[in-house]
């Protein structure tokens, strides 16, 4: 049952598609920054105790981080190693 299980999904990794749109990138860069900033301003407040300083890094971090992500996820969408 696990080999047809593994088998199976090996079978739709073959059938997916490679590439994506940049509104599927850009959609996951969003997300996980909202993710990342929640983090970095938790620890900001942490290390700082002022929230206003917190958010403020939080937000630079978002607007930095975000544009970094589509690029490098863009970057390594052309990158033909490890795909089928």
């Amino acid at each position: 049952m696990l080999v047809d299980q593994l088998f199976i999904s090996n079978k739709k990794k073959e059938n997916a598609k490679t590439n994506e749109r940049w509104s599927r990138s850009l959609l996951k860069s969003i997300s996980w920054r909202i993710i990342g900033t929640l983090d970095t301003i938790v620890i900001s407040y942490v290390i700082t105790g002022e929230l206003a300083f917190a958010l403020s890094i939080g937000g630079v971090e978002l607007i930095t981080k975000m544009v970094l992500y589509v690029v490098h996820e863009r970057l390594w969408n052309n990158v033909k190693w490890g795909k089928k």
